[in-house]
C-alpha cells in the first residue's frame, strides 16, 4: 500500500464537513478561547488502530493542539488503559470528539476482529486476507487495520489483479479463455481464478493461474484440491468460512483464506473520551 498520509487527510476532511457542515453550534456555548485536557479510555480488550486518522481531525480543527499517546498502532490495548491525552482549544475537542472516535473505534473494531482469527490458526501456515467488502471511502483505512491485526490484503481494487469469476467465465466463454485474455491485457498482473469444483480448479491449474480460489468447497474438496494442486497454484479458501470452521479449514492445507466479515461485520471497539481537570 502506498503512504496514507494525502488519504487521510482527505478522510478526515469528508468526516468533519458530514458532522460539522456549517458549524458546531453546541460548541459555540463555550468561549472561544477556552483551553481543556481531554483524554481516551478503552473499555474493552482489543488492538489499537487508527491513530493516525484521530490526530488529523483535531490538527484540522486546531492546528496547536497537543496530543501524547500511550499506545501505537498494533499494540494490544487493556480494559480502563488511558490510550491518549490532549490539550487544546476545548471546542475543537468537543467538535472533533465523535469523528476521531469513529475512526479510531472503527480500525480498532477491525483489527481486533483480525487478530482473534489470527490467533485461532496460529499454529497453521495458512494467510488471512480481507476482500473488497469495505465501507466505501474506507478502504485503505480498512485493509491498513488488516495489517495492524496480523492480517494481510487481497488486491486493493480492480486494477491491481485479476480475479476471474463465475460471471467473467460464462461472458469469456471458459477459463482458459478468460485466462488468455487476460494474459494479453496486463502480463505483469497476477491472475486468480474462481472455480466451484473440481474440475474448473483442473483448467485453471491447466492455463497456470497463479491463485485458484475455491469458492464454497467442502472440507473434502479443498483436501483433493490441495492433493491435485501439488503446489502448482496458491490456493484461496473463500465463502461461508465462520470462526468456528476457521482451524478446520486451515488445516486442509489451503495456502489462504480470505473472510470478507473482517472488514464487513465490524463491531466498533468501546472507547471513550472524557475531559479531564
Amino acid at each position: 500500500m502506498r503512504d496514507l498520509s494525502e488519504e487521510i487527510v482527505e478522510n478526515v476532511r469528508a468526516a468533519l464537513a458530514e458532522d460539522v457542515g456549517t458549524g458546531d453550534i453546541t460548541a459555540q456555548l463555550l468561549p472561544a478561547d477556552a483551553i481543556a485536557t481531554a483524554q481516551v479510555i478503552t473499555r474493552e480488550k482489543g488492538i489499537l488502530c487508527g491513530t493516525a486518522w484521530f490526530e488529523e481531525v483535531f490538527k484540522q480543527l486546531d492546528p496547536n493542539l497537543q496530543i501524547e499517546w500511550f499506545a501505537k498502532d498494533g499494540d494490544i490495548i487493556q480494559p480502563k488503559q488511558i490510550l491518549v491525552k490532549l490539550n487544546g482549544l476545548t471546542r475543537a475537542l468537543l467538535t472533533g470528539e465523535r469523528a476521531a472516535l469513529n475512526f479510531i473505534q472503527l480500525l480498532s473494531g477491525v483489527s481486533s476482529k483480525v487478530a482473534q482469527y489470527v490467533e485461532i490458526v496460529k499454529n497453521t501456515e495458512v494467510v488471512l486476507l480481507d476482500t473488497r467488502k469495505t465501507i466505501p471511502m474506507l478502504r485503505r483505512a480498512q485493509k491498513y487495520a488488516v495489517k495492524c491485526g496480523g492480517g494481510q490484503n487481497h488486491r486493493l481494487g480492480l486494477y491491481d489483479a485479476f480475479l476471474i469469476k463465475e460471471n467473467h467465465i460464462a461472458a469469456a466463454g471458459s477459463i482458459t479463455a478468460a485466462v488468455q485474455q487476460a494474459r494479453i491485457i496486463a502480463p505483469d498482473k497476477p491472475v486468480e481464478v474462481e472455480v466451484e469444483d473440481i474440475e474448473q480448479l483442473k483448467e485453471a491449474l491447466s492455463v497456470n493461474a497463479e491463485i485458484v480460489l475455491l469458492d464454497n468447497f467442502n472440507l473434502y474438496s479443498m483436501r483433493e484440491a490441495v492433493r491435485i494442486n501439488e503446489k502448482r497454484a496458491k490456493l484461496e479458501a473463500s465463502g461461508g468460512v465462520t470462526v468456528d470452521k476457521l482451524l478446520t479449514i486451515a488445516e486442509t492445507g489451503v495456502d489462504y483464506i480470505s473472510i470478507g466479515g473482517l472488514t464487513k461485520d465490524v463491531k466498533a471497539l468501546d472507547l471513550s473520551m472524557r475531559l479531564v481537570s
